[in-house]
């Protein structure tokens, strides 16, 4: 297998982040599941936005955080998701590339606006999120990079963006593409909820294409329907190569076939959870495709992780190459 021009190459929605503080209240009053992603419509977006409190904008969307992250980490990473050609997308493109990330996908001409997620924090440091997917849901075969893919050592793929029929279509044939040169493949499952809309065929890409799985205790026992963790994650381990399982302050679990390994969540200040599962699977994958081994790939996750969670919006704005020298 030839070299990779990148390390990591993330496929996924490329949104705009609408971060505002909010109470308990006001995600009941607006019907919200909180601590849940939903997708919602471009009415329902603008009254939203209308009636949340002043937040701060931000270029995000979770295989995008990641990327963004891992190339802070020193990592060689690109990115696919479709923007509209407006003056969000023209924002998201500025602040990805800004990071180190490559970013070819063409945007997306004369039809919906790029998405954006209005997302309310409440005072436990929950995120709920309220996405309105836009110019998402254009993203097709047509927008893979073959060549890129081919040229990246492991291919990361956004469950979120499962959503939409073409899409799925399009992580299968990323995923043959990757396969093909010899390539790893990445799924990050991203939501319990999104998990439910789509377990059978989340299975069926996990159990044909994927060899390393990100998901977190909620998502896991969804996937299989489990109560148990316990049970839970040893289905994930019969199913791929390695799975990088999160529980929040309770740390992780990486499981790779006999072996395991349990790292403890890095000392944080909880400010916010938003892109904290994006963070850890960025610290892991930088790590790992460096040729740290699991114990050492999931610190830097999980150092990853408390860096996100201990600020305002989801992608740390510490000195990550600081981090990845010290490994967490």
């Amino acid at each position: 297998m030839s070299p990779a021009r990148f390390d990591i190459l993330g496929i996924g929605n490329a949104i705009v982040d609408v971060v505002a503080s909010a109470d308990d209240g006001f995600v009941a009053t607006h019907g919200m599941t909180k601590g849940a992603m939903q997708l919602i419509s471009a009415e329902q977006a603008g009254a939203l936005y209308t009636a949340m409190p002043p937040g701060q904008e931000t270029s995000g969307g979770s295989a995008a955080n990641t990327c963004a992250v891992a190339a802070g980490l020193g990592a060689r990473v690109a990115f696919l998701g479709k923007v509209a050609d407006d003056d969000l997308g023209r924002a998201f493109r500025h602040d990805i590339t800004e990071t180190g990330v490559h970013y070819p996908t063409e945007p997306l001409l004369g039809a919906a606006p790029t998405a954006r997620c209005l997302i309310l924090v409440t005072p436990d440091a929950q995120r709920t999120m309220n996405t309105y997917l836009g110019a998402c849901v254009g993203f097709d075969v047509s927008d893979l990079d073959e060549a890129a893919i081919r040229d990246s050592s492991i291919i990361y793929l956004e469950g979120y963006l499962f959503d939409p029929p073409q899409a799925q279509q399009a992580f299968q044939r990323a995923a043959a593409i990757a396969h093909e040169a010899g390539r790893l493949v990445a799924l990050s499952l991203s939501d319990a909820f999104c998990v439910g809309r789509h377990r059978a065929a989340f299975l069926a890409l996990i159990q044909d294409h994927v060899d390393i799985l990100f998901a977190n205790e909620a998502e896991i026992c969804s996937l299989y329907e489990e109560q148990d963790f316990e049970a839970a994650a040893l289905r994930a381990r019969d199913d791929v190569e390695l799975a990088a399982l999160t529980r929040g302050a309770a740390g992780s679990t990486i499981l790779r076939g006999a072996e395991r390994v349990d790292i403890a969540a890095a000392p944080a200040t909880l400010v916010d959870t938003t892109g904290a599962g994006d963070a850890y699977a960025a610290g892991f994958l930088a790590g790992y495709v460096e040729g740290r081994d699991l114990e050492a790939a999931g610190r830097l996750g999980s150092a990853a992780a408390a860096a996100a969670i201990g600020q305002f919006g989801a992608r740390p704005k510490t000195d990550l190459r600081a981090l990845a020298r010290t490994g967490g």
